[in-house]
């Protein structure tokens, strides 16, 4: 049934539950996990005035991808399940659904994240996903979780 279960990841808490809910199911199953962490790297003019140099900042986007994706893949392992992890560049929900084409992918698992001012506007990186990917996508609401 479900062989592949992607899991994206910003590393904050929803995201681990997110991550406990599919590595549970997997194991259950004996599917693969992939972990994937996308680099929404800001493209205004003034990232570089804020931040400072722009590749510097893309190498801390990335190290800081390696590092939760191989935190999932240490807690996959600790659960007897397979895991692959990935680091992707661009709009967050257009690199999930790619991703998930592209590798495969049976089962997406991710949560529900917070609306936000403009949420209900633009909607969130699950709403999108969900409304955009042929693949089908577990939606956790994680009540009395918050954003870290």
């Amino acid at each position: 049934m479900y062989d592949r279960i992607l899991i994206p990841t910003d590393g904050g808490r929803k995201s681990e539950k997110a991550a406990e809910h599919a590595i549970e199911l997997a194991a259950m199953i004996d599917a693969t996990v992939h972990a994937l962490y996308v680099m929404d790297l800001p493209g205004a003019p003034r990232t570089p005035y804020i931040y400072g140099d722009e590749e510097e900042m893309k190498e801390e986007y990335r190290r800081y991808g390696e590092e939760v994706t191989t935190e999932l893949c240490a807690r996959a392992a600790d659960a007897g399940v397979e895991c692959v992890t990935a680091i992707e560049k661009g709009a967050i929900h257009e690199e999930i659904i790619n991703y998930a084409n592209e590798a495969d992918i049976d089962l997406i698992v991710m949560t529900a994240g917070y609306r936000g001012k403009f949420g209900g506007l633009l909607g969130t990186v699950t709403e999108r996903v969900v409304r955009s990917s042929n693949v089908p996508v577990t939606s956790l609401r994680m009540e009395g979780v918050k954003s870290s």
